[in-house]
C-alpha cells in the first residue's frame, strides 16, 4: 500500500506469484496459500517491471527488512535492477526495538500494544499485513497526529481483481500547491515605522533591549 505524508492514498497493490515450485507445508501453514492456487499466476519475471514502476523511488517501509530484502534482491538481480540496501528502507522492527527495548516486537504484539484491530489476521497476507503495518508505523512515529495533513483534496478510488489474481486499488490524488508569498516590507513603510517609534516616550522595549527597533 502507499502512504503520502503518512496518509494512506488507497493506491494499494497485491500480486500473487507462481513460485515455480511446490509450496512447503510449513509455509502454507503461515500464509494459507496452496500450490494449486498459485499454479496459474504470473511468475516474477512477468510482474517485475510493474512492481518496480509501482515502488519507483519511494522509501519502502518493511517489518524485519533485513530478512525480506534478501529475498527481494535475489529476485531482482537477474533483471538488472539495483539491489536495495538497509539504508534505503525504513525497518519498523528496528524502530520498535529501539522504542520498546526488551518487549515483543512482532506485528501482532505491536498491534496489541497500540490497540490496532488485527482480528482478521488468521494468516500472513501481504495486503492485510501492509495495512496493519501502516497503522503500526504511524504509531511508532508518534501517533496519528504526527502529520496534520489528514486528507487529500481530490481523491477517487476504484478497486478490483484481475485475471492474474492481482488486487488493485488506484487513487487519483491531486493537491493544490500554494506558492510561497513574499512578505518583504516596503522601504517607505520601514522608514515611517522608525519615525513613529522616535515619537514614543520611554518605550518598554528600550528598557529591555536598549534598542530603538
Amino acid at each position: 500500500m502507499e502512504l503520502i505524508n503518512h496518509v494512506p492514498t488507497g493506491n494499494d497493490r497485491q500480486i500473487y506469484i507462481n513460485p515455480e515450485r511446490d509450496v512447503p507445508a510449513e509455509a502454507q501453514a503461515v500464509h494459507g496459500i496452496t500450490t494449486e492456487f498459485l499454479k496459474d499466476k504470473p511468475v516474477f519475471a512477468e510482474i517485475a517491471p510493474d512492481f518496480m514502476d509501482y515502488v519507483a523511488d519511494a522509501t519502502l517501509v518493511i517489518h524485519n527488512a533485513e530478512f525480506d530484502l534478501k529475498f527481494l534482491n535475489y529476485e531482482l538481480k537477474p533483471y538488472g535492477y539495483k539491489p536495495y540496501k538497509m539504508s534505503d528502507v525504513i525497518d519498523t522492527l528496528q524502530m520498535a526495538r529501539q522504542k520498546f527495548p526488551g518487549s515483543p516486537a512482532n506485528l501482532d504484539a505491536l498491534c496489541r500494544r497500540f490497540g490496532i484491530d488485527n482480528s482478521e489476521r488468521d494468516y500472513h497476507g501481504a495486503l492485510l499485513d501492509s495495512q496493519l503495518l501502516a497503522e503500526v508505523y504511524l504509531e511508532l512515529l508518534g501517533g496519528r497526529q504526527h502529520n496534520m495533513l489528514l486528507s487529500d483534496n481530490d481523491t477517487s478510488v476504484s478497486s478490483g481483481d484481475d485475471k492474474n489474481g492481482q488486487t488493485t486499488s488506484k487513487a487519483k490524488v491531486e493537491r493544490k500547491l500554494i506558492p510561497a508569498r513574499d512578505f518583504a516590507i516596503p522601504e517607505d513603510e520601514l522608514a515611517a515605522h522608525k519615525e513613529m517609534l522616535k515619537q514614543l516616550k520611554d518605550p518598554l522595549w528600550e528598557k529591555m533591549s536598549g534598542s530603538e527597533d
